[in-house]
């Protein structure tokens, strides 16, 4: 399993998403899981990389929480969970994701 974050260098969702992601491999029995972070400068790689706003995080290539498009302007990111949008996922949403994608 190929675990990345990308994200934009001002992003305040980057290091609340890199926790809890962390948090949730683990949770999952998947501490061993690298989490590869990707750093997204330029419009170009926003392209080449299925980025979607920062913090975009791919499982092998996809997105684990896809919107059915590409976000070529390096912006931040927002989810919805049970308290509102926020800027990342909540740990528990990250952990049904996941394992919705290691039991596939």
């Amino acid at each position: 399993m190929k675990v990345e974050l990308l994200h934009i260098e001002s992003c305040p969702g980057h290091a609340h998403a890199r926790v809890r992601l962390r948090a949730a491999l683990d949770d999952l029995g998947l501490a061993a899981v690298e989490v590869q972070e990707q750093l997204v400068r330029t419009s170009e790689q926003a392209a080449e990389t299925s980025f979607a706003g920062s913090p975009t995080i791919l499982v092998d290539g996809e997105d684990l929480f896809p919107t059915g498009q590409l976000l070529l302007a390096l912006a931040c990111r927002v989810y919805p969970t049970n308290a509102g949008l926020a800027d990342c996922p909540t740990q528990a949403q990250l952990v049904e994701a996941l394992r919705a994608r290691t039991v596939s």
